[in-house]
């Protein structure tokens, strides 16, 4: 057994290893932006457009967005992107229970994608979407080219210990009560989502909740399963904070309303809701008939992004331009992050680039998140997503819909209710039983 464990470490130590060669290079790769078309990030447009002085046909649509020739609100666009959390590989975090692994390099990229679908769920529900890092700029790199950008000459303080000393007679405004609450709540997320067995939604705590059904670290965990270990993993945490919020999966592309509205009132106060869509774009290849789909959903307000990605590699998709995707990129192998540390550092949380890739190039496998504050804004996500699945389908079927009873009540349910002290289905556990990471390809 020993000498089986060294093997197991020295292979995590490989992998890390051999994964930072891989994918090093990504966060120095330049990202190209074509200068005509707006972009979308998680419901937001941007433009990237010359000034009229300097604008020219020939330059127009080539080249990435620089300091020296980049005009619109470039600027807002990188604060608004880096602002959101990037969780990312780690190692040499506290060994996973039941293994030796102390990384989850090369296996847990969908189980990032679905952490950072949720942090960006939760930011919204406690900061608000327009929240903005206030020292998002300083991850510029200046090997990546589009993040060229002169640093204000001051930037806001983020020590929440630290007291304002800045003039004897200063009052403390609500502004800056503000920002103090908003810096808190952000250092709150991400310790939730910490590499520790204590951590809500760590990977410590997803992987023991995949091992009830027979999943194990180093497994590959598709889109779904990750929705599902979310879900649970949310109704077991005790924190306080969390219990104004659920986290609901649609069953066989069905989003059941009356399951919705019980979990947005099930207390005494409105709960906010995140939904989760597994969805599939396709068989083994996206149907490109989907892309105007995924745009529609992209550009929503309520939308959180998608857990998605390519062949081999999971991908967290926030927005578009044209017929590429954007997406943060978790195949980077960072060094494990102790969040109980007094002002422990931000830098690794947040991604410094943004990456694209061609909507065809998607692995048809997916799951869609969408959050809602209260029930009225449930019913505008109906609204809204029923005029994008119209808007956007070519064929008689939509890729999920909207039913106005419980999953129980349906007499065409395919797939039983999750039952609580559950995770899948009989039919579900032999399916992942049968699968291995040989058999399919790693999302």
């Amino acid at each position: 057994m020993e000498a089986s464990g060294s093997v197991d470490k020295a292979k995590s130590m490989f992998l890390s290893a051999w994964n930072n060669v891989k994918y090093s290079w990504v966060l120095r790769t330049k990202t190209y932006f074509k200068r005509s078309s707006p972009v979308f990030l998680l419901g937001k447009c941007y433009h990237f457009k010359y000034e009229e002085s300097d604008s020219s046909p020939d330059s127009s649509d080539s080249g990435s967005v620089t300091n020296e020739d980049g005009f619109g609100n470039v600027e807002d666009f990188r604060k608004d992107f880096i602002s959101r959390i990037w969780l990312t590989y780690r190692k040499e975090f506290p060994q996973l229970e039941g293994s030796t692994w102390t990384t989850d390099c090369s296996w847990g990229c969908t189980l990032r994608t679905g952490q950072m679908l949720l942090a960006q769920a939760l930011l919204v529900h406690f900061i608000g979407r327009d929240w903005l890092w206030p020292n998002a700029l300083d991850l510029y790199r200046p090997e990546a080219e589009f993040w060229l950008q002169k640093l204000a000459p001051t930037e806001l303080s983020y020590d929440l210990n630290t007291q304002n000393t800045t003039s004897s007679g200063y009052q403390a405004t609500k502004k800056d009560e503000d920002q103090k609450q908003t810096a808190f709540h952000h250092r709150k997320i991400i310790s939730w989502f910490s590499d520790h067995p204590t951590a809500h939604f760590g990977i410590h705590q997803l992987i023991k909740l995949g091992k009830n059904s027979g999943k194990v670290a180093g497994d590959w965990y598709s889109p779904t399963v990750v929705s599902h270990l979310l879900r649970k993993a949310k109704e077991n945490s005790t924190e306080p904070e969390l219990q104004g919020i659920s986290i609901y999966v649609a069953q066989d592309c069905t989003i059941y309303r009356n399951d919705v509205y019980d979990q947005q009132n099930n207390s005494d106060c409105d709960k906010s809701v995140l939904i989760l869509v597994p969805v599939r774009l396709g068989c083994e290849r996206t149907n490109t008939e989907y892309l105007e789909f995924l745009k529609g959903i992209l550009s929503l307000e309520y939308c959180v992004g998608i857990i998605g990605g390519r062949p081999k590699q999971s991908y967290y998709f926030v927005g578009f331009q044209d017929d590429s995707l954007i997406y943060m990129d978790p195949h980077y192998c960072q060094s494990f992050v102790d969040v109980s540390i007094k002002d422990f550092p931000l830098k690794s949380f947040h991604c410094p680039s943004p990456k694209k890739m061609p909507f065809k190039q998607m692995d048809p496998s997916c799951t869609i998140g969408f959050y809602c504050r209260n029930a009225r804004d449930f019913e505008k996500v109906v609204d809204e997503l029923t005029k994008v699945l119209k808007s956007s389908s070519k064929q008689s079927y939509p890729l999920f819909t909207f039913v106005n009873r419980h999953a129980h009540d349906s007499e065409f349910e395919r797939t039983p209710v999750y039952e609580q002290n559950d995770l899948f289905t009989e039919e579900e556990k032999k399916r992942l039983k049968r699968f291995n990471t040989e058999e399919f390809v790693l999302l």
